[in-house]
């Protein structure tokens, strides 16, 4: 894709995702969310990014499987506009943040976004890893139940059954899309580097060494929220 297409692309969708937030905001909200319209809109539209995108990865290697023999070179013009539109994403994302959050409070995912935007940006600019920013991208389909998460508990529903069944689905496609597909992704690397070159491969480590690092912490918020305490407290009940 032309460097024109790659900047409408991206703008288009921080535009799209800015109006499916505005969009979010005319629809009614539980009452226990009004509190904090900001944050259910937020997440709702990460919801809807995740659902498209974590869909869309999965179609760009079954529509074009050559790519997942080869990462480096070998794209399509659908997968190519996964990842810019994705980066779009982000962008708004950054800025929404930036705009309606305290920084003590988002400086995680800001940091989070600042170093997919670069990676992502290196690849869509570049035309080379575009198959390695899909790889990257298939951690959206775990992002569909990290979201909904957000969302039931945010709805007072987190002593539902929709919700326990949510984290168990949560769990499991953490540890397959995210743990898994990071722990894949730097043995790739490791195993390619001498077909990357120095600034990439540097980017590329640096990356990926902090996004196992948050997905580390994350994991263990999410077993100590959802699990642990949960087992804590029933056991405490149980006793008195």
């Amino acid at each position: 894709m032309e460097l024109t297409s790659v900047i409408l692309t991206t703008g288009g969708s921080a535009c799209f995702f800015k109006l499916v937030n505005c969009g979010i905001s005319k629809l009614s909200m539980p009452e226990s969310a009004c509190r904090n319209a900001w944050k259910w809109r937020n997440i709702s539209t990460s919801f809807f990014h995740s659902l498209i995108t974590g869909i869309w990865a999965v179609l760009c290697f079954y529509l074009h499987p050559r790519m997942a023999e080869d990462l480096i070179a070998t794209y399509s013009v659908f997968s190519h506009a996964l990842v810019s539109v994705s980066i779009g994403y982000f962008i708004y994302d950054f800025f929404d943040m930036v705009l309606n959050q305290k920084l003590s409070q988002s400086w995680e995912l800001l940091f989070h976004h600042c170093v997919v935007i670069t990676c992502f940006g290196i690849s869509v600019f570049s035309c080379r890893y575009v198959g390695f920013a899909v790889v990257a991208l298939l951690v959206e389909i775990n992002s569909v139940f990290l979201h909904l998460r957000q969302v039931l508990r945010m709805a007072n529903l987190a002593k539902t059954t929709a919700y326990r069944v949510n984290s168990m689905l949560n769990l499991a496609t953490y540890m397959v899309f995210r743990i898994a597909t990071l722990a894949w992704m730097t043995r790739w690397l490791v195993l390619n580097r001498d077909n990357v070159p120095l600034v990439s491969y540097t980017v590329g480590s640096v990356g990926l060494a902090i996004m196992t690092a948050m997905n580390i912490v994350l994991f263990y918020r999410l077993t100590h929220s959802d699990f642990l305490k949960g087992s804590r407290e029933g056991k405490k009940e149980k006793e008195t």
